[in-house]
């Protein structure tokens, strides 16, 4: 099949979960045999073409959103009469759109040609997350409802997807490369606390952390904290000054931080999976994260983590501590890494695959 997979932005301009995500994707997708490209976009006025781990990346223009974000509309919006031209000119058989504002240059690509679009949502559907800017909602309404397929990372976003938008999503997980992310080296010496959350994004309530980091040095003097350095200087201030130890590692690098530290671990709110949780486990190492979205699904025994309820610094350095604890157990390596094992990026792409089959089955004349 050829499939063209967008995403409003990717590597090495931006590196989170759903950049890490689409690149696994498609490299596996061509390992199925399959003929993936990912139209992107860039702050260059040119599109470039580069074939990048055995697929085609496409990135166009992005012309600057300051304008509109001084008018708070929804980002990621200059790039897509772009990718739409793109998407026209290729020879896809089907079009899958990781971001809200790629899936409306899918829907309208789709119903141009009568061929099928996915479209996977990377969050968890939430009424502040689907009206903090103008025509989120409608974008969201509008793609939602024109795809042939949405899908979703877990239990608790399928259950708001339907809840907040009337769409019966199905649910994929991502998964993790087990080659790059494994158990290897040495623990740091002092008990490590980590987190490869972005600090910047306000979900990932790094302040909170921070609180409850000063709790769990009250009982371990020697715990140390690691968070990686956000853009903004003086939130790396802030977070220094509470006693966490900033790193600037890339995707490939924190796999270090994993592997050397005691526990690592989210206090994030809304995470519709936590693939960072996913990356921890299989490098051996147990975690910490809220029970109350995508991170509860993952940590499905108190033998690889430790969950914390009310999002209270008190509750955070309660579980903090109760992971710390089970790095001590030599039972816990060979338990995380048997649960990070059921999250293989192969059986992602094979179910993405399925999804694409049954689409472009169902318009294939009988």
């Amino acid at each position: 099949m050829n499939v063209a997979l967008l995403n409003a932005w990717f590597w090495p301009e931006v590196r989170r979960g759903s950049e890490r995500l689409v690149h696994d994707l498609a490299v596996d997708l061509a390992a199925l045999g399959h003929r993936p490209r990912l139209l992107t976009s860039h702050p260059a006025l040119r599109t470039t073409r580069a074939i990048e781990d055995g697929f085609e990346v496409v990135r166009s223009p992005r012309p600057p959103e300051r304008l509109l974000a001084l008018r708070n509309f929804q980002t990621a919006l200059t790039h897509l009469p772009f990718s739409y031209r793109e998407l026209m000119r290729g020879d896809d058989e089907l079009a899958h759109a990781f971001y809200p504002t790629d899936g409306v240059a899918a829907v309208q690509w789709g119903r141009r040609t009568g061929r099928p679009v996915v479209f996977s949502y990377m969050g968890v559907p939430r009424r502040d997350a689907l009206s903090n800017q103008r025509l989120r909602m409608a974008i969201h309404e509008l793609v939602t409802t024109g795809a042939d397929a949405v899908t979703v990372l877990s239990r608790v976003a399928r259950d708001e997807m339907w809840r907040w938008l009337g769409v019966e999503a199905e649910i994929v997980a991502p998964g993790v490369d087990l080659e790059l992310f494994s158990p290897a080296g040495e623990r740091a010496p002092e008990p490590t606390l980590a987190c490869a959350g972005d600090p910047g994004d306000p979900r990932k309530r790094a302040a909170l952390l921070v609180e409850a980091f000063a709790i769990v040095r009250r009982t371990v003097p020697e715990a140390r904290l690691i968070l990686m350095r956000p853009r903004d200087e003086a939130l790396a201030r802030r977070l220094e000054e509470g006693g966490a130890t900033l790193v600037d590692v890339d995707s490939r690098g924190v796999v270090d931080v994993f592997r050397s530290a005691w526990a690592t671990g989210l206090a994030s709110y809304g995470e519709a999976f936590g693939l960072v949780v996913v990356e921890s486990l299989a490098c051996g190492t147990p975690v910490f994260g809220p029970d109350d979205a995508g991170v509860a699904e993952i940590v499905d025994s108190p033998a690889i983590g430790a969950l914390f309820g009310a999002p209270e610094p008190d509750s955070v350095a309660e579980a903090m501590l109760a992971a710390l604890e089970l790095a001590r157990d030599p039972a816990t390596a060979a338990a995380c890494r048997r649960r990070a094992e059921d999250f293989d990026t192969m059986s992602g792409a094979r179910a993405y695959a399925a999804i694409y089959e049954r689409l472009l089955a169902a318009r294939r004349p009988a």
